[in-house]
C-alpha cells in the first residue's frame, strides 16, 4: 500500500478558492498512490478562528466536491483532511472527510477533542460523537484528528473496531512540534498499528507550524518524516506488519482496564 501525505503549505494571504485549486491539482498528481492524506482545516488555516464562521461549508459544500473529483481523477482512497463544517441544524464541527476511489464518501468524522480550552475551536465548534474507522483493501483506517492525538483511550477505541492504520490530519504548532513526533509514535506502539500523521506548514494566524507530516510502523520505528515547508511524503506500506506485530508480541491480549464495566463493592 502506498501512502502520500501532502503536507501544505497555508499561506495566510491564499485565498480558499486558490488554496482549494492548488491542493486539487496536488491530489490529482497522486495517482500512483493508493491511500492521500492532507491536513486538518487546510482551506482556512487551525487557527485562523476568526474565519471558521465565514468559510464554514455544509457538508456537500465545495470542498466535498473537489476533493471526491479529485479522489475519482486520481483513482485514490483520499482523506481529504477536515474543513469547518455548517450543519443547518446546530453548531460547525472540525469534520473530517474520506473518499473512495471512484469518488464517494466514504465516512465523515467530526473531532472529538476540540483544541482552545475557553477559547477558539473548542468554542466555536461542537464535539463529535462518534468513532470512525473506514475499511480499505488491505487494512481498515481509524480516523482522528490533531488535539485527539492526546487522548489514547479514543485510538484504543478505533483499535477496538478494527483500526490497522491510525489516520492523523493537523494543523500541530511549531512550539509544540516535540509533543507532535513523541505522540505519533506512542499511538502506534500501544495500539501496534500504522500511523499517518499529517501536519501543515506555513503560518496560521500568526502562529507557525510544526510540519514534520510523519508515517509510523507498528513497531514504532518511523519510516519517513518531512521537515518544515510544503512537501508530499510517500511511503509503501506492508499492511501485513500490522498483524505479525500483533501477533509476535501480543501485548494488545494482556489489555485488563477498559475491556468491561468495573465491578463496584
Amino acid at each position: 500500500m502506498r501512502a502520500s501525505l501532502i503536507q501544505i503549505d497555508v499561506n495566510e494571504g491564499e485565498s480558499v478558492e486558490s488554496r482549494r485549486q492548488r491542493v486539487t491539482t496536488l491530489v490529482r498528481e497522486q495517482a500512483d498512490a493508493d491511500v492521500v492524506v492532507l491536513p486538518e482545516l487546510w482551506t482556512t488555516g487551525a487557527f485562523a478562528y476568526e474565519e471558521f464562521a465565514a468559510e464554514a461549508e455544509p457538508l456537500e459544500g465545495p470542498t466535498y466536491e473537489a476533493m471526491a473529483k479529485a479522489a475519482s481523477d486520481a483513482g485514490v482512497w483520499l482523506h481529504a483532511g477536515s474543513i469547518p463544517e455548517r450543519d443547518p441544524d446546530g453548531p460547525l464541527y472540525n469534520t473530517a472527510l474520506v473518499f473512495s476511489p471512484s469518488g464517494e464518501l466514504a465516512a465523515a468524522y467530526r473531532k472529538i477533542h476540540r483544541f482552545g480550552f475557553d477559547k477558539g475551536e473548542a468554542v466555536l465548534m461542537g464535539a463529535g460523537q462518534e468513532l470512525v474507522t473506514v475499511r480499505l483493501p488491505g487494512t481498515t483506517l481509524g480516523l482522528a484528528t490533531c488535539y485527539d492525538l492526546r487522548f489514547p483511550e479514543l485510538f484504543r477505541g478505533l483499535v477496538d473496531a478494527g483500526a490497522e492504520t491510525l489516520v492523523v490530519p493537523a494543523g500541530w504548532p511549531e512550539r509544540r512540534r516535540a509533543h507532535w513526533t513523541l505522540l505519533a509514535q506512542a499511538r502506534a506502539v500501544e495500539n501496534q498499528a500504522f500511523v499517518l500523521a499529517c501536519g501543515t506548514a506555513g503560518t496560521h494566524a500568526g502562529v507557525p507550524q510544526a510540519g514534520h507530516s510523519i508515517v509510523v510502523d507498528p513497531w514504532g520505528e518511523v519510516l519517513a518524516e518531512a521537515g518544515t515547508g510544503e512537501e508530499i511524503l510517500t511511503v509503501d506500506l506492508d499492511p501485513a506488519r500490522v498483524a505479525a506485530t500483533r501477533e509476535q508480541f501480543p501485548a494488545l491480549k494482556d489489555r485488563l482496564l477498559g475491556l468491561a464495566p468495573p465491578r463496584h463493592r
